[in-house]
C-alpha cells in the first residue's frame, strides 16, 4: 500500500489554532504530513523561518503528532518541493469565501506545473474561521489577549518579540 504524503504549506507567522486544526484534520487524510514553512518575500514576517519551524515543532510535540509530521523550510516552487517529498497532495485551509479566489488561482497554476499532485481544501472549523496570523499579530501588538487563538508556546514567542 502506498504511503500518502501531504504537504501543508504556509508562512505560519505565527502558528495559530486554525493551523493546528487543519494539521490534525489533515492526518485523517494522509499518512504523513510535511509542514512546509515558506519564507514569503511578499510578506514581512515577524518571526524568522527557523523561529517558525521551532514553534511548529514544539506545538506538534505537545500534541503528540511528531511521528507523522515533518517540518521543513520551503524555498522555491511548491510543486517542485511536493514532488521532491513524494507528496500526493497539497493541503490548503480555507476560512472564508474570500480565501477561495486566491486559492483557486494558485491551485490552477500548481496543476499546470504538476498535474500529478492534487490540492485538497479543508474548511477551518467554525470556531477558528476568523483567526488569521495577521489579526493575531495586530491584536497582540495592541495589547489584546490572543491566548485563545495560539498555543502557549506561540504566545510566549509573541511576548518576547513585542516586549
Amino acid at each position: 500500500m502506498m504511503n500518502k504524503i501531504g504537504i501543508y504549506p504556509g508562512t505560519f507567522d505565527p502558528m495559530t489554532a486554525g493551523h493546528m486544526d487543519i494539521i490534525k484534520r489533515s492526518l485523517r487524510i494522509v499518512d504523513n504530513l510535511v509542514i512546509a514553512v515558506a519564507n514569503n518575500i511578499n510578506k514581512e514576517s515577524l518571526f524568522s523561518v527557523q523561529e517558525r519551524i521551532n514553534v511548529i515543532k514544539s506545538d506538534i510535540s505537545v500534541n503528540e503528532l511528531n511521528s507523522k509530521i515533518n517540518v521543513m523550510e520551503l524555498s522555491g516552487l511548491l510543486t517542485t518541493f511536493a514532488k521532491d517529498q513524494n507528496a500526493t497532495c497539497i493541503i490548503r485551509g480555507l476560512r472564508a469565501v474570500s480565501d477561495f479566489e486566491y486559492e483557486f488561482q494558485m491551485t490552477g497554476m500548481n496543476y499546470q506545473l504538476n498535474p500529478n499532485i492534487e490540492t485538497i481544501f479543508l474548511m477551518t472549523s467554525e470556531k477558528n474561521s476568523f483567526i488569521s496570523s495577521n489579526f493575531v499579530k495586530e491584536v497582540h501588538k495592541l495589547g489584546g489577549d490572543v491566548s485563545n487563538f495560539v498555543s502557549k508556546n506561540t504566545l510566549e514567542q509573541l511576548n518576547k518579540k513585542n516586549s
